[in-house]
């Protein structure tokens, strides 16, 4: 799923970019909210606790085993807020029908060997993060169609497991599955690695238009093992939503119409994932502003922020959020690990071994499915903060309604909290997400400016930028007018206007005259 890449491995739709008329030609048993869903299989179990993303959801980033002239780096290079890293990609073992093989592309990336890349592996999985090699991409076409496949695929993608320190596999195969085989190989490496497996997939716009598709299938057939499905809203053309509507790429409407079909198929929330390009140029089509992704989290989460598709109901957390891929996100200093981060919980897009500071000193990440980032305390005696006792409270009241960002503080029942990234509506006391500093008088305490942005500032009543126009293009950095106030663009922006969205593309300056 990888286009616009002059390697020899990318990713990307494979022939002609698929299409309505495409999805229209398989629709016969297409999926429409309005038409019954498929049945949950009789005695499926849970997926295993361990494989899930817990109290952050997963912020799952693509690492290029390879030089697409984006940008190379090492694994020790990847930011924290990716939670979930998949290796790009797998090939085939020579020999061996349904085999697989890895060796770090050290000629491409700079000499870097295997020994390093499995010291950087273990050192990722050290933070509480998971690591899984993707098989597949345009390369990587494995084929999976009878049992010694199968069985082959099952027993060289665990010995490569066994040897990389790999916590599972990313399925990304894009020339065709076969639904009964591959379910036969995932359930041998389940069997093989135990339910620590982190199993994910990462399929197209048109492998959820049809019952009858492959990766439907497969879906269905291993969810009880399944960790999160991510499908590629890219690359697509314009597709069929839930709701039997035509919807186009890059647009809000496009990530929730489509992922409501994966939500009533018989998945939990949590298995629900929403591949997006992290830059412009990572995909041949599809890409849009972080904030309509944020957005469309917003939407199928808690029902806000919808476009003209607003689904029947509130999801609650869904599984995350996927990119393709770190390394494009690296070309525009991490803005979507940073943004979508802290949306999803999984921490700040600063490269590097060290995690920002979030003002405790317990040691806690947002570790996906191992532990809560909450030192659990009442009074701040293990966080490194200070009961400062009962002294008027000088924070804003907390507000259900308000998005708060990592750093913003609050005020709440006599206390004061710390946002240790974004929240909305999540009681301060009852939630993870807020950290104790201690015990205040709320007699005195202000009240809530509204201000949800830490990065914004107060109107100093400067001269205005020149005024925006809607049907221009901005690049990050840039400045403009709208209606009294000077806003600055975080990144490439056409037709947002200022002022719109609290996630958005527009940073607020200051008032102007």
């Amino acid at each position: 799923m990888r286009l616009n890449s002059p390697s020899r491995r990318r990713r990307g739709i494979v022939g002609a970019v698929a299409t309505v008329a495409t999805a229209a030609a398989v629709a016969a048993s297409a999926i429409f909210i309005s038409a019954p869903v498929a049945a949950a299989e009789p005695g499926a179990q849970p997926a295993p606790a361990a494989a899930t993303a817990g109290t952050a959801q997963w912020l799952t980033g693509y690492w290029h085993n390879f030089d697409n002239k984006s940008v190379t780096m090492r694994v020790s290079e990847i930011p924290k807020a990716y939670n979930l890293v998949a290796i790009a990609f797998a090939e085939n073992l020579a020999g061996t029908p349904g085999g697989v093989k890895f060796d770090v592309a050290s000629a491409e990336l700079g000499g870097y060997t295997n020994a390093q890349f499995k010291a950087d592996v273990a050192a990722v999985r050290a933070e509480g993060r998971k690591v899984v090699l993707s098989v597949g991409g345009e390369k990587g076409n494995v084929i999976v169609s009878n049992a010694t496949e199968a069985k082959n695929f099952a027993d060289t993608v665990y010995a490569t497991m066994q040897e990389f320190g790999f916590d599972g596999v990313d399925i990304d195969l894009e020339h065709g599955i076969n639904a009964q085989y591959m379910t036969s190989a995932l359930r041998q490496l389940s069997a093989k690695v135990g339910p620590s497996l982190i199993l994910t997939m990462a399929p197209q716009t048109i492998d959820y238009q049809a019952t009858s598709m492959g990766y439907y299938q497969l879906t269905l057939n291993i969810k009880d093992i399944l960790t999160v499905t991510n499908t590629q809203y890219y690359n697509s053309g314009a597709m069929l939503g839930a709701d039997g509507k035509v919807y186009s790429q890059g647009s809000v409407d496009f990530l929730t119409a489509l992922s409501v079909i994966k939500l009533e198929m018989g998945l939990r929330p949590d298995q629900v994932g929403i591949g997006v390009p992290a830059v412009p140029k990572a995909a041949g089509g599809g890409y849009q502003p972080i904030a309509n992704v944020v957005k469309a989290v917003d939407c199928l989460e808690k029902g806000i922020n919808c476009g003209s598709f607003k689904p029947a109901k509130q999801y609650g957390k869904i599984g995350g959020v996927m990119t393709w891929s770190v390394n494009w996100d690296k070309t525009n200093n991490f803005e979507l690990a940073n943004v979508i981060g802290q949306r999803l919980g999984s921490g700040s897009g600063t490269p590097g071994p060290t995690e920002p500071t979030d003002g405790t000193t317990d040691g806690t990440t947002t570790d996906p499915g191992t532990t809560d980032p909450t030192d659990g305390t009442t009074d701040g005696t293990t966080d490194g903060t200070t009961d400062p006792g009962s002294v008027n409270c000088v924070s804003p009241a907390w507000s259900s309604s308000k998005v708060y960002t990592g750093g913003n503080k609050v005020s709440h029942n006599g206390s004061e909290y710390t946002a240790k990234w974004w929240t909305q509506g999540d009681t301060p006391g009852t939630n993870a997400v807020w950290n104790l500093v201690g015990a205040c008088d709320p007699g005195a305490g202000p009240t809530d400016p509204g201000t949800t942005d830490p990065g914004t500032t107060e109107p100093t009543g400067t001269t205005c930028a020149p005024a925006w126009v809607a049907g221009s293009a901005y690049v990050g950095g840039a400045t403009v007018s709208y209606q009294g106030s000077d806003y600055k663009a975080r990144w490439w922006t056409q037709g947002e206007t200022p002022g719109s969205a609290t996630w958005g593309a527009w940073q607020l300056v200051a008032a102007c005259s």
